[in-house]
C-alpha cells in the first residue's frame, strides 16, 4: 500500500479508436526506452511456453499445449503487470529500473492487486478444466500421441467440433476476463480502491464501450497469437509492448 496514491476511482472518458492508435505509439516510445523489465518478465513466458511444449510432447498429450496456447491470453494482464509500472513511472518523469519496479510489486502484495490476480488464476484453472472437459467429449477414445498425429485427430469431424466449441467457450471465457482486468489492474496500480469496485468498473467500460473495447480485445488475442506462432520469440516484444500501451490506454481515459 502507499500513501501518496489518491483514493476512489477517477472519471473515465469513453474510448476511441484515436486513443488507441496513440495508446500503441506511447507503449512503443516506452518498450524502447526501458526494455529491461519487459524483456526480462517476457523471457520468462518464453521458457514457460518452451517448458509447456516440451513437457506435453514428453508426455505424449500433446492436447494440453492447445489448451495452453488458447489459455495464455488469459493471464497475459497479469505477466504484463510490471510493464504498468514501468509507464506510470515514465509518466511521472521518474526513471524506472527493475529494483523500483520489483519494489512496487512487492509492496502491492499487501493490498487488492492478489485478490484480482487470484480471479485470474482461477478462471485459468477453470478453462483448463473446461477445456479437458470438452475434449474428452469430442475426442476422448482418439489416439493423441504426439504433434503430427494430434493434426490428424484434429483435423477430423469430432476434431473440427471440439475446436468449435472450444474456441466459443474460450472467447466467453476471454472476454470476461478482459473485461475484468483491462482498467481494473491499472486502476489497482494507480489508485486506492478495492479489487471489486475496480473489476466492476472495468467491466462497465466494456460494457458501456462494446465496439472499441472488444476491437482492443481482438487486437490483442491476434498479436499475442501471432507472437506465439514462432516457437513463442514473438513474446519478446509484442507483450511488453501490449502492456505498456494498456498503461497508456487507462491513463488516455483516466486524464482525458
Amino acid at each position: 500500500m502507499t500513501a501518496d496514491r489518491l483514493h476512489g476511482v477517477p472519471d473515465l472518458a469513453p474510448p476511441t479508436a484515436a486513443l488507441l492508435r496513440q495508446s500503441l505509439a506511447a507503449g512503443w516510445r516506452d518498450f524502447v526506452a526501458a526494455p529491461a523489465f519487459g524483456i526480462m518478465v517476457a523471457v520468462l513466458c518464453l521458457l514457460a511456453g518452451w517448458g509447456m511444449v516440451a513437457l506435453t510432447v514428453w508426455a505424449g498429450h500433446t492436447f494440453w499445449l492447445v489448451l495452453c496456447v488458447f489459455g495464455f491470453p488469459l493471464a497475459a494482464p497479469f505477466a504484463a503487470l510490471g510493464t504498468y509500472e514501468v509507464s506510470r513511472l515514465r509518466g511521472l518523469g521518474e526513471r524506472p529500473t527493475v529494483g523500483a519496479v520489483l519494489t512496487r510489486l512487492w509492496r502491492e502484495m499487501g493490498g487488492q492487486l492478489p485478490f484480482l490476480s487470484a480471479l485470474m488464476m482461477v478462471a485459468l484453472l477453470f478453462w483448463f478444466f473446461l477445456g479437458h472437459m470438452i475434449f474428452a467429449l469430442f475426442l476422448g477414445l482418439k489416439p493423441m500421441t504426439n504433434i503430427m498425429s494430434s493434426v490428424d485427430v484434429f483435423l477430423s469431424a469430432n476434431g473440427l467440433m471440439m475446436l468449435a466449441l472450444g474456441s466459443a467457450v474460450g472467447a466467453v471465457f476471454g472476454l470476461l476476463l478482459y473485461a475484468m482486468c483491462v482498467l481494473g489492474l491499472p486502476l489497482l496500480l494507480d489508485r486506492e480502491v478495492d479489487y471489486v469496485t475496480a473489476m466492476l468498473r472495468s467491466i462497465s467500460m466494456v460494457a458501456g464501450n462494446p465496439l472499441v473495447m472488444i476491437g482492443w480485445a481482438a487486437f490483442i488475442a491476434v498479436m499475442l497469437f501471432l507472437a506465439m506462432v514462432p516457437a513463442f520469440l514473438g513474446l519478446l516484444v509484442v507483450l511488453p509492448w501490449l502492456g505498456h500501451a494498456s498503461w497508456h490506454l487507462y491513463a488516455g481515459l483516466r486524464d482525458a
